[in-house]
């Protein structure tokens, strides 16, 4: 995508990966509108960053969003990108009852959000001679993280939308990316320091200078082979994965 001259939209994005690409974006001289549920980290944010701009937006919420596209098209008429990127992590374990009500909400914030926030701007990007849709998965939609298997699932459904999405808007001005994260140490979880995450700054910078190609995928290099799923391996590869984490949990 072109990375200056943009005005951009981005969800999730008072803290962690959210924040972090708004900042670079807004270094580069485009023109972001952040959003996120509470007000008071909006503040923080966008007083950080003069001339940034902050909307309030439940992701799970349909009159939310479309309230928030209605003042989006009205006052930024120039907006031309959208970053899918709310999205929590609950975990849970498939072996045991799941509550219902977390995953309900896992589902309308990591995927559904994604797919309605889209839909409510989605005819006022194609009207723009160029636009980007930027859609937030995990490297955890290849590899699934068996104590979090719906927040897994979640994102593996996403990437599967994003896949159509390219498509069907294939002779459109409007391209779809993915960004693939790794683990990377933000507050998704618990900033914990572990050095098995990615550090923020490294995954932002590798991120934005792959953003800066054709590349419909962004995954940083640490973790490509995991990107390249060995297909009728893939059951050893996930087991082995999730063994190792056992043997060495996630600080939580």
């Amino acid at each position: 995508m072109q990375l200056t001259g943009n005005t951009i939209f981005i969800t999730g994005a008072t803290s962690g990966i959210g924040r972090a690409l708004a900042e670079s974006f807004h270094r580069l001289g485009n023109k972001v509108i952040i959003a996120g549920r509470r007000r008071k980290l909006l503040d923080e944010v966008t007083a950080a960053n003069p001339g940034m701009g902050g909307m309030e937006l439940d992701i799970a919420d349909t009159d939310s969003i479309a309230a928030a596209a209605a003042r989006l098209i009205a006052e930024f008429p120039a907006l031309n990108v959208l970053v899918n990127n709310a999205g929590i992590m609950p975990l849970d374990d498939p072996s045991m009852p799941v509550n219902d009500a977390v995953s309900q909400r896992i589902l309308e914030t990591n995927m559904l959000g994604p797919i309605r926030m889209t839909s409510a701007l989605i005819e006022h990007l194609k009207k723009q001679p160029r636009a980007t849709i930027l859609n937030t998965t995990s490297v955890l939609a290849y590899l699934p993280l068996a104590s979090g298997a719906v927040y897994s699932a979640s994102k593996a459904a996403l990437h599967s939308y994003t896949l159509s999405q390219r498509f069907m808007l294939r002779d459109t001005s409007v391209r779809v990316q993915e960004i693939a994260p790794p683990w990377v140490d933000t507050d998704l979880i618990r900033k914990s320091g572990d050095p098995r995450a990615m550090p923020l700054d490294a995954f932002i910078a590798e991120t934005m200078e792959k953003l800066a190609g054709d590349d419909e995928e962004i995954v940083v290099d640490a973790v490509k082979p995991v990107r390249d799923n060995p297909g009728a391996g893939e059951h050893r590869l996930v087991n082995d994965f999730n063994a190792a984490l056992i043997a060495n949990p996630i600080p939580v």
